[in-house]
């Protein structure tokens, strides 16, 4: 087994909200605050909000979701049971996409009588923040209902959002077996990347929080 590393940074394009979960309505404050170090009151991107959003766009890009499935399967992370579904098609190309995915993520299904893809290949840090005294780390953005009778804003609210120019330092760990296609999973992991920078990252994405950017996508150590 081989361990290659990914490092780079993910700069923040548009305000960037991932949440802190808040449990304390704030009268008159910010309700909707971004998850935060315990320790240095930093914000920061967690490991799992990248992990989570690249599976999901690969997914989509694949070709895989809702595939194989049944009604009460809907919407949950591709699985080897789906694999052997009567509806999942006998496309070679599909499945060997699908494998892929199932290697670098990990597989929810533990029957005996499924493939075992062995441990899961990817691991995410979570991102700590690039310090950089030039700009400010979070600003606070008011969001409004608009009333559809009269045009007016109502129910104003202020959402915590991570500024644009603000840098975190990402890596993620690769691990390569001597059965896998060492380029084929460097290529996917590259191109869930390149899906995060083309949709968004965090919350209120429609709304156009949450662009970024990622560099050293390919320069695996």
């Amino acid at each position: 087994m081989e361990i290659y590393k990914l490092n780079g940074e993910l700069e923040v394009l548009t305000g960037l909200h991932i949440g802190a979960g808040d449990d304390v309505m704030k009268i008159g404050g910010v309700s909707n605050s971004v998850i935060k170090d315990a320790n240095s009151n930093e914000p920061y991107i967690p490991g799992s909000s990248i992990k989570g959003k690249m599976r999901s766009l690969l997914e989509w890009h694949y070709g895989l979701v809702n595939i194989g499935r049944d009604d009460e399967d809907e919407g949950k992370p591709f699985s080897s049971k789906y694999l052997t579904h009567s509806s999942f098609p006998k496309d070679t190309t599909l499945n060997q996409n699908a494998e892929n995915i199932l290697k670098l993520f990990g597989d929810a299904n533990s029957e005996e009588d499924r493939p075992n893809y062995g441990i899961t290949r990817l691991s995410f840090s979570d991102c700590e923040i690039v310090k950089n005294d030039a700009i400010k780390n979070t600003e606070s953005k008011y969001e409004n209902v608009i009333d559809r009778t009269n045009g007016t804003a109502k129910h104003p609210r202020q959402t915590e959002r991570v500024c644009k120019g603000v840098k975190f330092k990402y890596s993620i760990s690769l691990k390569i077996f001597e059965q896998d296609d060492e380029k084929k999973l460097k290529d996917i992991v590259k191109n869930g990347l390149e899906l995060i920078e083309n949709d968004y990252l965090g919350g209120n994405g429609t709304r156009g929080y949450g662009r970024v950017s990622f560099s050293n996508k390919d320069d695996w150590k």
